[in-house]
């Protein structure tokens, strides 16, 4: 399943252009802060398969108040860095290929 076009950002990688995207407002789980802030990427122009990102952080607009950062175009480049070493194919139709850096992440009691 392809990312919409609508509030999708473009970051290049290598001299690949990719357009990733964050979910305006959190999940349920996520605006407790209960479950890490998540964002999805795919290349610009062959959308074949999506990377999913986990983060190590609470969504930025969780109800609890809970601190957070924002996820910066830098943090994607070096997340879509990480998946294609760690063999994400993204001219490949498929599964989405998820890619877990929530190590550290503690949910809110």
């Amino acid at each position: 399943m392809a990312l919409g076009r609508k509030g999708a950002r473009r970051v290049i990688v290598d001299g690949t252009a990719y357009r990733w995207r964050l979910r305006r407002r959190p999940t349920y789980f996520q605006g407790l802060a209960w479950s890490p802030c998540t964002f999805a990427v795919e290349r610009a122009d062959t959308p074949r398969s999506t990377l999913v990102v986990t983060t190590n952080q609470p969504h930025l607009s969780n109800w609890v108040g809970r601190e957070a950062k924002p996820v910066f175009p830098s943090d994607v480049a070096r997340a879509i860095a990480r998946a294609l070493r760690e063999g994400w194919t993204p001219t490949v139709p498929g599964s989405p290929f998820h890619l877990d850096l929530s190590v550290g992440f503690t949910p809110s009691p």
